[in-house]
């Protein structure tokens, strides 16, 4: 399968404020001859100025089509996660343990993650996470809750979910994990604030029969 796609919503210029007392500019624009995505950031009191110019390479137009989000069924099962419920630790440690992990997820608001070998079964619960549905499907899911299972690669799962370690605190409004039966899991994280923008990943998923499912 293909490694975990990141994307992102983008801008060639974006300014916002990330505290009260810090502006950030980033814009695309030449350096050196070079294009590049420079980032100028500096405090409104004048103490600090900081910039980076990261090279970059222009996509021409006919380009565009190979670098889109893949286009993807309905999902099965939509589940927002609170932000100080973070799943990086725990695929971090079922990683070291088995290259697979199933996921098992319920539109009842409840999220398992387990790993199962001849030496060690291990399951970890998630409950009273957020369905995210339209009002109709709401109704249908509170009277028989879609379930999904997924069978990942805990390598590529664990790289879609780095940004639990590495991204500042309060740099992150939301997240919600979406499961597509024998095709995909997506990531989608919602930045804060939410007008900053959003970035996803589109995680592949091994083949599973039915009576290899958990529910």
């Amino acid at each position: 399968g293909e490694d975990a796609r990141n994307t992102s919503s983008r801008r060639t210029s974006l300014s916002f404020h990330s505290t009260p007392s810090i502006l950030v500019v980033m814009k695309l624009a030449k350096r050196g001859g070079l294009p590049c995505l420079c980032l100028d950031t500096s405090c409104a009191n004048g103490t600090m100025d900081v910039h980076h110019a990261v090279p970059v390479r222009i996509l021409r137009a006919e380009e565009w089509q190979h670098h889109l989000p893949p286009v993807v069924n309905t999902p099965d099962v939509q589940l927002e996660f609170q932000l100080d419920r973070p799943l990086r630790p725990v695929i971090e440690r079922l990683k070291a343990i088995s290259p697979i992990v199933y996921v098992d997820g319920s539109m009842a608001g409840e999220l398992v993650l387990r790993i199962d070998s001849d030496a060690v079964s291990i399951r970890t619960f998630y409950d009273k996470l957020i369905p995210r549905t339209d009002e109709e499907e709401s109704l249908q899911s509170r009277r028989d809750p879609a379930r999904c299972t997924l069978k990942i690669d805990s390598k590529k799962l664990l790289a879609s979910l780095q940004w639990q370690s590495s991204m500042a605190r309060g740099s992150v409004s939301s997240y919600i994990i979406c499961m597509i039966e024998n095709e995909m899991m997506v990531v989608h994280v919602v930045l804060n604030p939410e007008d900053v923008g959003f970035f996803t990943y589109y995680i592949p998923v091994h083949f599973l029969s039915h009576d290899m499912m958990d529910f």
